[in-house]
């Protein structure tokens, strides 16, 4: 299936993107899941690829985040032997490719992959295999793509600097680090050895905040976390007061959101899959997320699946879903790589590189 910008005939998928905010586990085809199951002794809900499907759909949609992330016992599940993560990372960047993406992170925790005895050094080995392969073959065919993961740790593991030092050993490689789980309960400041010790190596961070907990976890990312970005933060507009009369909406920003603004924060919202976790409200549809007001006020807004097989999406159906709502154009959809560009892990010289893909993609 292919997505048009609403009034054109511009198909989104071939338009160059930016993904900054996609879990490998999240992202599995269900054939893999499948092919994969036995060798792992998993037994699934369906062998049947469409039903599958529609199973982690359905799943996932359930307006908690808890029940959410039940889903990844699965694909976590079908995760854990070199040979499926270097297949999984590989089909994952193909993927990628397929729906226009340039630039993709691949964000994933490796310490839920050692239970058939990898260590976490092999499982970053073998998702960074994976990764090279892909990037490899659509180059060597005149394609045009960046790829990099992002170390996660568990924030309800306790793990935190001994996955920040993990990052570290892998640095040529690993792009970026991020702290995910469950969100209430477990500040980033809990793990704050871990942060003290990338922000002294002048390691990257982003950090889940502002998705199941509110403006604390958003002030602790940054704080405590030293967050260059925010994974999600949609939340920030509890930080907000806004109210409507005749003359149209009126926001006062509190001291947290203005400094999210004023710096330039980017915010990697992923609009489906913040309903599916009640993120904006329990039972909001996209009309009702704070996506558009977060844009027209300044903020420096991203566009991102989180997570492709639970929320049945890409990052093209995100932006055509945003522009059926929110009535935006080509230019508006541009302005959104364009911000994901300048805040990706990156080296400058390859930031520029992949903002001129962006224009000229656009430009065409």
């Amino acid at each position: 299936m292919t997505h048009t910008l609403p009034g054109t005939d511009i198909v989104i998928e071939s338009l160059p993107k930016v993904s900054l905010h996609d879990h490998l586990d999240g992202g599995l085809r269900p054939q893999t899941i499948i092919d994969l199951a036995p060798e792992h002794d998993l037994e699934l809900p369906t062998t049947n690829v469409d039903e599958l499907a529609q199973w982690f759909a359905n799943q996932s949609d359930s307006g908690s985040l808890v029940e959410y992330l039940k889903t990844f016992d699965i694909t976590t599940g079908v995760m854990q032997t070199a040979g499926a993560l270097t297949r999984i990372a590989r089909e994952f960047v193909e993927d990628l490719h397929a729906d226009g993406v340039i630039c993709g992170e691949l964000r994933w925790a490796p310490e839920q992959h050692l239970k058939r005895g990898l260590s976490l050094d092999e499982a970053v080995k073998a998702v960074q295999s994976g990764i090279d392969e892909a990037v490899e073959a659509i180059r060597a065919k005149g394609g045009q793509m960046w790829a990099g993961q992002l170390v996660s740790a568990m924030r309800h593991a306790d793990n935190g600097l001994e996955i920040a030092k993990l990052a570290l050993r892998h640095r040529d490689s690993a792009w970026g680090f991020d702290i995910a789980g469950p969100e209430a309960g477990f500040p980033p400041s809990k793990m704050r050895d871990a942060f003290d010790l990338l922000a002294a190596e002048l390691f990257p961070v982003t950090v889940h905040a502002g998705e199941a907990d509110g403006v604390e976890s958003i002030r602790s990312a940054l704080l405590d976390g030293r967050a260059l970005r925010l994974g999600h933060g949609v939340r920030i507009v509890e930080d907000m007061d806004i109210t409507s009369d005749d003359q149209g909406l009126r926001v006062e920003l509190g001291q947290l959101s203005q400094w999210v603004l004023d710096r330039g924060i980017p915010l990697e919202t992923s609009p489906s899959s913040n309903l599916q976790t009640g993120a904006v409200g329990e039972g909001a549809q996209m009309v009702n997320h704070p996506f558009d007001l977060l844009y027209r006020l300044g903020f420096v807004v991203t566009v991102n699946t989180d997570n492709r097989l639970m929320s049945h999406t890409t990052l093209s159906r995100e932006l055509a879903l945003l522009a059926e709502t929110f009535h935006y154009d080509l230019d508006d959809l541009m302005a959104f790589q364009i911000n994901a560009a300048h805040a990706a892990f990156v080296h400058r010289d390859e930031k520029d590189e992949i903002i001129d893909a962006i224009i000229d993609g656009f430009d065409r």
